[in-house]
C-alpha cells in the first residue's frame, strides 16, 4: 500500500509542472514567511495552491552568493535544499494556519538533483517546484506536522527532487523543552582553529564550520554565530542548514575532493546540536560503482554521548 500511495504521488507531482507558466519571479515573498531576518536570503517568489493538498513554489537562484556561492560552473545544490527548507516554512504558514512563533522541529530532509539542474547561465536560475503536503498530523484544529515531497523544474524540464518532515510546537512548549539551553550563546572568538579553507571548497575562515582533530576522518564543529547567513537570526541551537554545511565540509574532506559537487543527500536530526558543547562529525566513505565519477559519505554528529544527526550525501567529482 505504502508502495503504491508513493507511486500516486509522484504521478501527482509530475502531471503539475505544466503549471509552472503561471509562477512568477517578479520579487520575493515576505521574509517572516521563510524564517529569514535578511530579504537577500529569501529565494521564493511566488507560492499557490493548485489543489487541495498540492502547492506550485517559485523561487530564484543567484548566479553569485556569498555563502551559496557556485562551483565549477554549477549552482551550489545547497540553494535547492535551502528552497525546500523554505518553501515547507511558507506552505506551513499561508495554507495550513501555522501561526508565526511556531518553532518547526525537522525530522528529517533530502533532495536530489541533476548536474544540468546546477548549470550556471548568464541569468539567475528560475525554478518551479510542485509541493504535495501529506501525512498531516494535529494538535485538536492546530497542525502539529507534516511530510512535503517536492519535485523541482528548471525551463520546464524536471531537475530535482525531495522533501522534508517536521512538526510544529508552540514557544511555550519549546521553552520547556529547550530548558537552560534556550538561553545559550558561544564565543565566537574562542572556536577552534578551522581546517584550511581550500581542501573544503570555500575561501574565507569565516565560512568553514569544522575543525581538525587528531582522528582520522574525525573533526569538530565551528560555531559562528556572527555568520550572516548559517546564523541570519539569533537561535539557541546549530540550525539545520548549518549542520548540513558541516556535512557536506565533511564529506569533501573524507574523500579528498575539495570540488566535489552534493547532487544528492538524506538528513535525520535526532537532537539538537547545542552551541555550548563540543560536537564531532566523523565521515565514513562507500565504494561506489566504479568510473561513474561519485561517491557516497556517511556522515554522522556526535554530541554529549549520543548521536544528534545522520547525514548520507553523494558526490559528483569535479576538477
Amino acid at each position: 500500500m505504502t508502495t503504491v500511495l508513493n507511486e500516486n504521488r509522484r504521478d501527482l507531482l509530475n502531471g503539475l509542472s505544466e503549471l509552472g507558466a503561471g509562477v512568477l519571479f517578479q520579487q520575493t515573498l515576505p521574509r517572516h514567511l521563510v524564517h529569514r531576518a535578511a530579504v537577500s536570503e529569501v529565494f521564493l517568489t511566488n507560492l499557490a495552491a493548485t489543489r487541495d493538498g498540492t502547492f506550485q513554489v517559485g523561487a530564484q537562484w543567484p548566479r553569485s552568493h556569498q555563502f551559496f556561492g557556485p562551483k565549477s560552473r554549477l549552482h551550489d545544490p545547497m540553494l535547492l535544499t535551502e528552497t525546500i527548507r523554505q518553501a515547507t516554512l511558507a506552505i506551513a504558514h499561508e495554507f495550513y494556519e501555522v501561526p508565526q512563533g511556531t518553532h518547526f522541529v525537522m525530522h528529517e530532509i533530502s533532495y536530489e538533483i541533476t548536474e544540468e539542474g546546477l548549470r550556471l547561465g548568464c541569468r539567475p536560475a528560475d525554478v518551479v517546484l510542485t509541493a504535495v503536503a501529506h501525512s498531516i498530523r494535529k494538535r485538536g484544529k492546530t497542525v502539529a506536522g507534516m511530510t512535503v515531497d517536492f519535485t523541482c523544474y528548471r525551463n520546464d524540464v524536471k531537475v530535482g527532487s525531495g522533501g522534508v518532515s517536521f512538526r510544529c510546537i508552540t514557544a511555550a512548549t519549546y521553552a520547556r523543552v529547550r530548558g537552560d539551553h534556550i538561553d545559550a550563546t558561544v564565543v565566537t572568538e574562542k572556536q577552534p582553529a578551522p581546517v584550511p579553507p581550500h581542501l573544503v571548497g570555500r575561501y574565507q575562515d569565516c565560512d568553514v564550520v569544522l575543525a581538525p582533530s587528531a582522528m582520522d576522518n574525525l573533526w569538530l564543529v565551528r560555531v559562528d554565530t556572527d555568520h550572516p547567513v548559517m546564523f541570519d537570526h539569533p537561535v539557541d541551537h546549530v540550525p539545520g542548514m548549518m549542520a548540513i554545511e558541516a556535512a557536506r565540509q565533511a564529506a569533501l574532506l573524507a574523500t579528498g575532493s575539495a570540488e566535489g559537487v552534493p547532487v544528492k543527500g538524506k538528513f535525520s536530526f535526532e537532537h539538537y546540536i547545542e552551541l555550548d558543547e563540543p560536537c564531532v562529525v566523523a565521515a565514513d566513505t562507500a565504494a561506489h560503482a566504479p568510473g561513474d565519477g561519485r561517491s557516497s559519505v556517511r556522515v554522522k554528529f556526535e554530541q554529549s554521548g549520543r548521536t544528534a544527526v545522520v547525514g548520507d550525501l553523494e558526490l559528483l567529482a569535479r576538477t
